[in-house]
């Protein structure tokens, strides 16, 4: 085998090795899209601490894009300062500011506050919420009624029951995207972060039992 020979075998050898190498590498650490997301993993998690990994639902829509009423500014404020800041929330803070719970609200540790919209509130007839706001009592059952003392998660939103700050004890149902409070209460935009509490906003006003 004379030189020239023996250069091109050694060139199709080394080939034949370092291909499947590099095709294993390639499986191992998947596209590089992959490792471009492990990398920016770090500040998603910073800005959304929620297990599930931050806000969803078509009502996330309408939160603001920056500000304080946006998801990184809410994120910074307790929740009911948090919600302040939110324009589609206006009702339910002016209702929770008429029951006197502004404080509770913003000094618990690690709630849950499922928080109907101005449309929600826009459901119930113009008489029936004037009676309500103007029962301190009541208006505070039905607000304490939205409030789980723990921060949940989507998952545990697939099929759970869980005891409110009022003592009743609402259920919710889903998946994905998807999910229920009280069997017909939708989550509209679901897992935003405040400084002390998850919220999920919804679409109709709970009512204890």
């Amino acid at each position: 085998m004379n030189s020239q020979t023996f250069r091109r075998a050694a060139v199709a050898v080394t080939g034949a090795v370092l291909l499947p190498l590099a095709l294993s590498a390639c499986s191992d650490s998947g596209s590089t899209t992959g490792a471009a997301d492990v990398d920016t993993a770090p500040t998603s998690a910073q800005a959304a601490p929620a297990p599930a990994g931050g806000p969803f639902g078509p009502g996330c829509a309408a939160v603001p894009k920056s500000g304080a009423g946006s998801f990184d500014g809410m994120a910074k404020d307790p929740v009911a300062t948090a919600a302040s800041h939110n324009p589609d929330l206006s009702t339910l803070v002016a209702a929770v500011k008429q029951a006197g719970l502004v404080d509770t609200l913003n000094n618990a540790q690690n709630i849950t506050v499922f928080a109907p919209t101005n449309a929600a509130f826009a459901k119930i007839p113009k008489a029936d919420l004037a009676k309500v706001l103007a029962d301190k009592a009541k208006l505070t059952d039905i607000l304490t009624y939205h409030v789980v003392g723990q921060r949940l998660t989507p998952q545990q939103l697939e099929s759970g029951k869980f005891e409110t700050l009022e003592k009743g004890v609402l259920t919710t149902s889903g998946s994905g995207e998807n999910y229920t409070v009280d069997g017909s209460s939708k989550v509209v935009c679901g897992d935003v972060p405040t400084a002390n509490a998850t919220v999920y906003i919804v679409d109709t006003v709970l009512m204890p039992k």
